[in-house]
Protein backbone atom coordinates (compact mmCIF):
# COMPACT_ATOMS: atom_id res chain seq x y z
CA UNK A 1 0.00 0.00 0.00
CA UNK A 2 2.63 2.39 0.62
CA UNK A 3 4.71 1.67 -2.73
CA UNK A 4 1.13 2.26 -3.90
CA UNK A 5 0.82 5.53 -2.19
CA UNK A 6 4.50 6.54 -3.38
CA UNK A 7 3.93 5.94 -7.35
CA UNK A 8 0.49 7.66 -6.82
CA UNK A 9 2.43 10.77 -5.66
CA UNK A 10 5.45 10.85 -7.80
CA UNK A 11 2.65 10.41 -10.76
CA UNK A 12 0.77 13.84 -8.95
CA UNK A 13 3.85 15.74 -8.60
CA UNK A 14 6.15 14.47 -11.69
CA UNK A 15 3.93 16.62 -14.19
CA UNK A 16 3.89 20.11 -11.59
CA UNK A 17 7.52 19.44 -11.31
CA UNK A 18 8.19 19.90 -15.01
CA UNK A 19 6.35 22.80 -15.56
CA UNK A 20 7.57 24.68 -12.27
CA UNK A 21 11.09 24.14 -14.11
CA UNK A 22 10.03 24.94 -17.35
CA UNK A 23 8.55 28.24 -15.85
CA UNK A 24 12.09 28.89 -14.16
CA UNK A 25 13.93 27.95 -16.78
CA UNK A 26 13.78 31.25 -18.09
CA UNK A 27 14.26 32.99 -14.86
CA UNK A 28 17.79 30.90 -14.24
CA UNK A 29 19.05 31.74 -17.65
CA UNK A 30 18.62 35.39 -16.87
CA UNK A 31 20.75 35.18 -13.73
CA UNK A 32 23.58 32.99 -15.22
CA UNK A 33 23.54 35.72 -18.31
CA UNK A 34 23.56 38.44 -15.67
CA UNK A 35 26.65 37.23 -13.66
CA UNK A 36 29.04 36.50 -16.52
CA UNK A 37 29.83 40.03 -18.19
CA UNK A 38 31.75 40.15 -21.25
CA UNK A 39 31.61 36.38 -21.86
CA UNK A 40 29.83 34.82 -25.45
CA UNK A 41 26.41 32.79 -24.81
CA UNK A 42 27.15 29.00 -24.99
CA UNK A 43 24.97 26.13 -24.90
CA UNK A 44 25.44 24.43 -22.31
CA UNK A 45 28.45 25.97 -21.20
CA UNK A 46 26.97 28.77 -20.04
CA UNK A 47 24.32 27.81 -18.25
CA UNK A 48 27.10 26.11 -14.99
CA UNK A 49 29.69 29.16 -14.61
CA UNK A 50 32.84 28.72 -13.57
CA UNK A 51 32.90 32.39 -11.45
CA UNK A 52 30.58 34.75 -10.80
CA UNK A 53 30.93 38.49 -11.24
CA UNK A 54 28.78 41.51 -9.89
CA UNK A 55 30.51 43.82 -11.58
CA UNK A 56 27.36 44.56 -14.16
CA UNK A 57 25.23 44.77 -10.68
CA UNK A 58 27.15 47.37 -9.59
CA UNK A 59 27.99 49.49 -12.26
CA UNK A 60 24.06 49.87 -13.01
CA UNK A 61 23.07 50.60 -9.67
CA UNK A 62 26.07 53.43 -9.32
CA UNK A 63 24.08 54.80 -12.35
CA UNK A 64 21.60 57.53 -11.10
CA UNK A 65 18.86 57.39 -13.27
CA UNK A 66 19.01 52.92 -12.30
CA UNK A 67 18.18 54.42 -9.00
CA UNK A 68 15.71 57.03 -10.25
CA UNK A 69 13.71 55.02 -12.38
CA UNK A 70 13.73 52.50 -9.50
CA UNK A 71 12.29 55.26 -7.18
CA UNK A 72 9.43 56.24 -10.67
CA UNK A 73 8.34 52.29 -10.47
CA UNK A 74 8.17 52.42 -6.56
CA UNK A 75 5.85 55.57 -6.58
CA UNK A 76 3.65 54.66 -9.65
CA UNK A 77 3.09 51.10 -8.20
CA UNK A 78 2.20 51.92 -4.71
CA UNK A 79 0.07 55.32 -5.62
CA UNK A 80 -1.56 52.76 -8.20
CA UNK A 81 -2.45 50.14 -5.26
CA UNK A 82 -3.54 52.54 -2.80
CA UNK A 83 -5.88 54.28 -5.40
CA UNK A 84 -7.43 51.57 -6.97
CA UNK A 85 -8.22 49.17 -3.96
CA UNK A 86 -9.50 52.62 -2.54
CA UNK A 87 -12.03 53.40 -5.47
CA UNK A 88 -12.79 49.88 -6.09
CA UNK A 89 -13.60 48.79 -2.67
CA UNK A 90 -15.79 51.97 -2.09
CA UNK A 91 -17.85 51.55 -5.45
CA UNK A 92 -18.08 47.66 -4.80
CA UNK A 93 -19.48 48.24 -1.44
CA UNK A 94 -22.22 51.07 -3.49
CA UNK A 95 -22.87 48.68 -5.66
CA UNK A 96 -23.41 45.12 -3.65
CA UNK A 97 -25.15 47.17 -0.57
CA UNK A 98 -25.99 50.37 -1.37
CA UNK A 99 -29.92 49.84 -3.13
CA UNK A 100 -29.90 53.24 -5.87
CA UNK A 101 -31.79 53.35 -9.02
CA UNK A 102 -29.92 52.09 -12.15
CA UNK A 103 -27.44 50.26 -9.84
CA UNK A 104 -27.90 46.64 -12.10
CA UNK A 105 -27.77 48.49 -15.12
CA UNK A 106 -24.73 50.95 -14.71
CA UNK A 107 -22.55 47.83 -12.86
CA UNK A 108 -22.75 45.76 -16.35
CA UNK A 109 -21.99 48.81 -18.11
CA UNK A 110 -19.00 49.26 -16.60
CA UNK A 111 -18.30 45.61 -16.80
CA UNK A 112 -18.61 45.60 -20.49
CA UNK A 113 -15.79 48.05 -20.34
CA UNK A 114 -13.46 45.10 -19.73
CA UNK A 115 -13.94 43.85 -23.56
CA UNK A 116 -12.43 47.26 -24.71
CA UNK A 117 -8.83 46.12 -25.29
CA UNK A 118 -6.33 47.79 -23.65
CA UNK A 119 -4.54 49.18 -26.22
CA UNK A 120 -7.32 51.58 -27.91
CA UNK A 121 -7.31 53.75 -24.77
CA UNK A 122 -3.64 54.75 -25.40
CA UNK A 123 -4.49 57.49 -27.12
CA UNK A 124 -7.54 59.08 -25.97
CA UNK A 125 -5.63 58.62 -22.23
CA UNK A 126 -2.62 60.65 -23.82
CA UNK A 127 -4.49 63.25 -25.42
CA UNK A 128 -6.82 64.06 -22.06
CA UNK A 129 -3.30 63.52 -19.55
CA UNK A 130 -1.69 65.83 -21.86
CA UNK A 131 -4.97 68.45 -21.82
CA UNK A 132 -4.62 68.41 -18.31
CA UNK A 133 -1.00 68.74 -18.06
CA UNK A 134 0.04 65.84 -16.78
CA UNK A 135 2.39 64.37 -19.28
CA UNK A 136 5.96 63.62 -17.16
CA UNK A 137 4.16 63.79 -13.80
CA UNK A 138 3.93 61.15 -11.21
CA UNK A 139 -0.08 61.93 -11.09
CA UNK A 140 -0.19 62.13 -14.69
CA UNK A 141 1.15 58.23 -14.72
CA UNK A 142 -0.86 57.00 -11.93
CA UNK A 143 -4.60 58.56 -12.16
CA UNK A 144 -5.74 57.12 -15.86
CA UNK A 145 -4.57 53.41 -14.52
CA UNK A 146 -6.77 54.05 -11.05
CA UNK A 147 -10.89 53.03 -12.27
CA UNK A 148 -9.58 49.16 -12.43
CA UNK A 149 -12.61 47.60 -13.76
CA UNK A 150 -11.37 43.57 -12.90
CA UNK A 151 -10.53 45.06 -9.21
CA UNK A 152 -14.18 46.25 -8.83
CA UNK A 153 -15.91 43.10 -10.35
CA UNK A 154 -13.68 41.03 -7.63
CA UNK A 155 -14.24 43.22 -4.93
CA UNK A 156 -18.24 43.44 -5.56
CA UNK A 157 -18.53 39.12 -5.61
CA UNK A 158 -17.03 39.16 -2.43
CA UNK A 159 -19.01 42.18 -0.72
CA UNK A 160 -21.83 40.32 -1.77
CA UNK A 161 -21.23 37.04 0.03
CA UNK A 162 -21.26 39.52 3.66
CA UNK A 163 -24.59 39.00 5.14
CA UNK A 164 -27.23 41.48 4.78
CA UNK A 165 -27.96 41.24 8.42
CA UNK A 166 -25.02 42.78 9.42
CA UNK A 167 -25.16 45.85 7.68
CA UNK A 168 -28.98 46.46 8.50
CA UNK A 169 -28.13 45.87 12.39
CA UNK A 170 -25.87 49.00 11.92
CA UNK A 171 -28.34 51.16 10.00
CA UNK A 172 -30.73 51.13 12.48
CA UNK A 173 -28.47 51.98 15.39
CA UNK A 174 -27.70 54.85 12.80
CA UNK A 175 -24.53 53.97 11.47
CA UNK A 176 -24.12 56.24 8.38
CA UNK A 177 -23.04 54.31 4.94
CA UNK A 178 -19.39 55.18 5.61
CA UNK A 179 -19.41 54.07 9.05
CA UNK A 180 -20.37 50.78 7.72
CA UNK A 181 -17.89 50.61 5.08
CA UNK A 182 -15.22 51.33 7.15
CA UNK A 183 -16.29 49.47 10.85
CA UNK A 184 -17.89 46.51 9.16
CA UNK A 185 -17.50 46.45 5.42
CA UNK A 186 -13.34 46.81 5.19
CA UNK A 187 -12.16 44.60 8.02
CA UNK A 188 -13.40 41.75 6.16
CA UNK A 189 -11.79 42.48 2.88
CA UNK A 190 -8.67 41.50 4.00
CA UNK A 191 -8.23 38.63 1.79
CA UNK A 192 -8.93 40.30 -1.26
CA UNK A 193 -6.98 43.20 -0.79
CA UNK A 194 -4.04 41.59 -0.53
CA UNK A 195 -4.95 39.29 -3.60
CA UNK A 196 -6.22 42.27 -5.12
CA UNK A 197 -2.98 44.39 -4.35
CA UNK A 198 -0.49 41.61 -5.60
CA UNK A 199 -1.99 41.52 -8.84
CA UNK A 200 -2.24 45.48 -9.18
CA UNK A 201 0.89 46.15 -7.76
CA UNK A 202 3.04 43.60 -10.46
CA UNK A 203 0.52 44.90 -13.37
CA UNK A 204 2.29 48.67 -12.53
CA UNK A 205 5.70 47.74 -11.73
CA UNK A 206 5.76 45.35 -15.11
CA UNK A 207 3.44 48.08 -16.97
CA UNK A 208 5.51 49.29 -20.35
CA UNK A 209 3.25 50.81 -22.80
CA UNK A 210 1.42 53.77 -20.44
CA UNK A 211 4.71 54.64 -19.06
CA UNK A 212 6.11 54.42 -22.59
CA UNK A 213 3.61 57.14 -23.87
CA UNK A 214 3.16 58.94 -21.05
CA UNK A 215 6.62 59.83 -19.86
CA UNK A 216 8.73 61.70 -22.13
CA UNK A 217 12.36 62.51 -20.19
CA UNK A 218 14.67 59.97 -18.96
CA UNK A 219 14.59 61.13 -15.34
CA UNK A 220 10.93 60.46 -15.48
CA UNK A 221 11.15 56.64 -16.66
CA UNK A 222 9.99 53.55 -15.02
CA UNK A 223 12.42 50.30 -14.50
CA UNK A 224 10.72 48.44 -17.80
CA UNK A 225 10.79 51.69 -20.42
CA UNK A 226 14.57 52.50 -18.83
CA UNK A 227 15.69 49.03 -19.38
CA UNK A 228 14.27 49.27 -23.13
CA UNK A 229 16.12 52.61 -23.18
CA UNK A 230 19.34 50.70 -22.40
CA UNK A 231 18.52 48.36 -25.21
CA UNK A 232 18.15 50.87 -27.61
CA UNK A 233 21.83 52.32 -26.75
CA UNK A 234 22.95 48.90 -27.85
CA UNK A 235 24.25 48.19 -24.12
CA UNK A 236 25.27 44.38 -23.70
CA UNK A 237 23.51 41.68 -22.53
CA UNK A 238 24.87 40.84 -18.93
CA UNK A 239 23.72 44.66 -18.45
CA UNK A 240 20.41 44.22 -19.75
CA UNK A 241 19.93 40.41 -17.70
CA UNK A 242 20.99 42.08 -14.94
CA UNK A 243 18.41 45.31 -14.89
CA UNK A 244 16.02 42.43 -15.41
CA UNK A 245 17.16 40.95 -12.61
CA UNK A 246 16.60 44.08 -10.30
CA UNK A 247 13.42 44.60 -11.84
CA UNK A 248 12.33 41.16 -11.14
CA UNK A 249 13.55 41.12 -6.97
CA UNK A 250 11.00 43.24 -5.36
CA UNK A 251 7.94 41.60 -6.95
CA UNK A 252 9.33 38.00 -6.46
CA UNK A 253 9.59 39.13 -2.57
CA UNK A 254 6.64 40.69 -2.64
CA UNK A 255 4.87 37.80 -3.92
CA UNK A 256 6.15 35.23 -1.29
CA UNK A 257 4.98 37.62 1.62
CA UNK A 258 2.26 37.56 0.39
CA UNK A 259 1.56 34.29 -0.82
CA UNK A 260 -0.66 33.23 1.85
CA UNK A 261 -3.48 36.25 1.70
CA UNK A 262 -3.53 35.57 -2.20
CA UNK A 263 -4.21 31.85 -1.96
CA UNK A 264 -7.06 32.41 0.18
CA UNK A 265 -8.44 35.67 -1.45
CA UNK A 266 -8.54 33.74 -4.85
CA UNK A 267 -10.44 30.72 -2.92
CA UNK A 268 -12.46 33.21 -0.91
CA UNK A 269 -13.57 35.15 -4.11
CA UNK A 270 -15.44 32.54 -5.50
CA UNK A 271 -13.28 32.62 -8.42
CA UNK A 272 -13.45 29.48 -10.51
Amino acid sequence: MSGHKLRGGLAAHLPLTTVAVVTCFPFFVMLVLSIQPGQAFTLPQSLLPASVDLSEYARLLGRGEMIQWLINTTIYSVLGVVMVLALASLAAYSFAKVDFPGRGLLFWVIIAMMMIPYHLTLIPKFLLVSEMGGLDTHWGLVLPTVANVQALFLMRQFIAGIPNELIEAARVDGAGELRIFWSIILPQLKPILATLAVFVFLWHWNDFLWPLVAMQSGDMYTLTVGLASLNAEETSLATIMAGSVITLLPILVIFLFAQKYFVRGVTMSGIK
